[in-house]
């Protein structure tokens, strides 16, 4: 591990020698002035004291083959993903700076997208949205304010309301490994006598998947029309997803692992095969309407209002269930009383998320201000069904639970940017947050109800410094941030504490004509953080619970640099501590029943590794050709924060190449046939997985399940552009 990370040190730190000429200013930037109106009121200015990374449409393309969302982030600094599937298609997540989806914001051109319950990101509802995406922005650390839950770990902010003014159409088709496949059609009017333009995709996407039976079917498509003039513009945007997916998500057993790494046990309650429709059934639906007006060259006014409808079911097959267990009544058969049955159930959520989201923005002179915030509203429904019985059902199908949610979230937010003297500037940026939540009983405690209500303050104070190329910053954050859904089952009694994070960070980059280099500093501590300890619930489900003191802290580096006019390098390399000062674990002990005690102290902290390190080589030996070589090493990460060498996922080194062939001939504007390798050496390796252990026959027993990639794979895409 030391001579990867000399490599990685060594490919950055010589990143700076290749350039001699430094740029003049750093007041222009191509990525900041192409963002539209909505995000610009939540996304981080070259000149906020605030750690993050720009992608551009440009970059997308490149990789844009029907991988999930996450897949495209790999190569920021801090990020881990992964994939149930375990080739990128279907469900997928990411952790930035070990922490998962539930604790990363994400917005859709400034609206949240978050599930307001379970707090996390589910990409694998939106089949192909890259393909209509113009940029995104990724803030580590809490970063600026934003809408919805409350970002402790990073912020991903990704629009699609950038104009295209000349007309297009686009056919994008690509197959590879795993019988994947995706065909995606867009078409743009481009912009219609200086005032209106309409956008619109169609996107199919199927693949078997790399782990038995993990195949998806998605579809989706995205329509997007605007008036624009010279001080107003409305816009409308509707897309939507469909996917239905066999779930991947158990994992497959420490055991299996080795010899039968694709092995799936979802379905195989089924005596015989396997199920067939053991899946994940889910539409969501998006309307967004965006109206923003210039009042004076100073003032600016954004307003949008969303809607997301979403409703679907998983589906399983369930062996030997009492008839009880699901409110129904035994079946009676002539003289016999029958209590058990295999059985089909479905768990449905049928859910309604809406809102109103508003910023007005002032810039003069020196200063730039900034009002935001919105009110958002959601509704779900939790209900389940058994829609077949072995042994019979009276009344098929059969209601089983059926219950209510809401949640209401009102914030509103101030910023300002003064630049204090050419050099320096002073950020400050404060929000309040009120959060209502409602939870009318839970499917394995339907007689708990939950009534919360939250008032967050979340202040950010930061300064930079911009001379000559070089810029330092540096900034403190407070976030506040509510329980999820499943936090609140852990009793009736106990309630859950909300967290809080500081997060500060200091940050040096310098922008040369051919390279540009940073190096951030960081430390974030946890107050009151939900973590997994194995200890169950009133309903014997194992919950999260607070621990008083955790903290990461760490150390980025990041640097690109033109070698030359046919060479481009870039690298970046994550080094950090991630520690729980105390813990308690809770280990089931079925030799005499209750469970075992053991108490750990500045243990690390899950899913958390101390190295993560990136690099990517350019090169374009002629005009038509580019070939992208990638590299990433992530450090082992333990499955719990027990720091227990037993319980852990080992590191790894990934390489993938990417190749594209561009022909501009003809009736076509652009073709370019693309053909992306994964894991070029064929290394086996799981950047995910869960553990749970208890105590048997006098022995602890540990339970490791993991998430495994594939082996060597391939993607080949033709993109024509008309």
């Amino acid at each position: 591990m030391k001579k990867i990370v000399f490599l990685f040190a060594v490919s950055f730190f010589s990143m700076a020698a290749f350039s001699q000429h430094e740029t003049s200013t750093l007041q222009k930037d191509s990525f900041l002035l192409l963002e539209p109106i909505e995000v610009k009121a939540i996304r981080a200015g070259i000149h906020a004291p605030f750690t993050k990374t720009n992608i551009s449409a440009a970059e997308i393309e490149k990789k844009n083959l029907g991988q999930d969302i996450p897949f495209f982030l790999n190569q920021i600094p801090s990020a881990v993903i992964n994939s149930d599937a375990g080739n990128g298609v279907g469900y997928t997540g990411i952790r930035i700076r070990g922490t998962d989806a539930t604790r990363i914001n994400v917005t859709l051109n400034g609206i949240p997208y978050n599930d307001p319950e379970s707090q996390g990101t589910f990409f694998v509802d939106m089949p192909d949205f890259m393909s209509s995406v113009g940029s995104i922005q990724v803030q580590r650390g809490v970063g600026t304010s934003s809408n919805g839950v409350g970002a402790f770990g990073a912020t991903i902010n990704i629009s699609t309301n950038e104009v295209k003014d000349k007309p297009y159409t686009e056919f994008n088709n690509s197959f590879g490994s795993f019988n994947t496949q995706k065909n995606t059609l867009k078409i743009g009017s481009g912009l219609i006598g200086g005032h209106f333009t309409t956008d619109l995709r169609l996107s199919r996407i199927s693949s078997d998947g790399f782990v038995d039976r993990a195949s998806s079917n998605l579809k989706s498509y995205y329509l997007s029309t605007a008036y624009i003039n010279k001080k107003s513009s409305i816009r409308f945007n509707h897309f939507s997803g469909d996917e239905k997916t066999y779930q991947a998500w158990y994992g497959v057993s420490q055991k299996d692992l080795t010899s039968r790494r694709t092995f799936n046990p979802a379905g195989m309650d089924k005596p015989g095969t396997p199920y067939n429709n053991e899946t994940d059934n889910y539409k969501q639906d998006h309307y967004q309407l965006f109206f923003n007006h210039q009042f004076s060259e100073n003032l600016t006014l954004s307003n949008a209002i969303f809607y997301i409808k979403g409703k679907g079911y998983y589906e399983q097959y369930k062996a030997d269930q009492k008839y009880a267990k699901y409110g129904l009544p035994d079946q009676v058969v002539g003289t016999v009383t029958i209590k058990r049955s295999d059985m089909i159930r479905r768990l449905w959520l049928d859910n309604d998320f809406y809102g109103n989201i508003l910023s007005l923005q002032y810039k003069k002179n020196k200063n730039e201000f900034t009002l935001g915030g919105g009110i958002t509203k959601y509704d779900g429904n939790h209900f389940g069904e058994i829609i077949w019985a072995e042994k019979g059902l009276k009344l098929p199908p059969a209601g089983w639970y059926d219950l209510n949610a809401d949640k209401t979230d009102a914030s509103f937010f101030f910023k300002e940017l003064t630049h204090l003297t050419a050099n320096w500037t002073l950020f400050y940026d404060v929000q309040y947050r009120n959060v209502r939540y409602t939870i009318n009983g839970f499917r394995n405690n339907p007689g708990l109800d939950v009534n919360s209500n939250y008032h967050f303050f979340n202040p950010k104070l930061g300064t930079s410094y911009t001379k000559n190329g070089w810029q330092g910053y540096v900034s403190h954050a407070i976030a506040n941030r509510e329980p999820n859904r499943a936090d609140f089952e852990t009793s009736a009694s106990i309630k859950p504490k909300s967290e809080r994070l500081h997060d500060t960070e200091i940050g040096i980059e310098k922008r040369l004509s051919k390279s540009q280099f940073g190096i951030t500093l960081y430390h974030m501590l946890y107050k009151d953080q939900l973590v997994l300890t194995g200890q169950i619930n009133d309903v014997g489900a194992y919950t999260r619970t607070n621990i008083p003191d955790s903290y990461r802290a760490g150390i980025e580096l990041e640097g690109t640099t033109q070698i030359n006019k046919w060479l481009k390098a870039s690298a970046n390399l994550s080094l950090s501590k991630n520690k729980v000062k105390s813990i308690t674990e809770f280990i089931d002990n079925y030799d005499i029943g209750g469970q075992k005690i053991n108490n750990y102290s500045n243990t690390d902290i899950a899913y958390s590794p101390s190295i993560i390190g990136g690099t990517n080589f350019t090169i374009i030996p002629c005009k038509s050709v580019e070939l992208n070589f990638s590299n990433k090493y992530v450090g082992k990460q333990y499955l719990d924060n027990t720091q227990n060498e037993n319980r852990k996922l080992d590191a790894f080194f990934v390489q993938d190449v990417n190749a594209i062939y561009t022909i501009k001939k003809g009736w076509m504007k652009e073709a370019n046939i693309i053909l992306q390798l994964n894991n070029v050496f064929n290394q086996k390796y799981e950047p995910n997985g869960y553990t749970f252990s208890y105590i048997a026959g006098g022995q602890l027993i540990d339970n490791n399940y993991y998430f495994p990639m594939a082996g060597t794979n391939f993607m080949l895409g033709l993109n024509i552009k008309l």
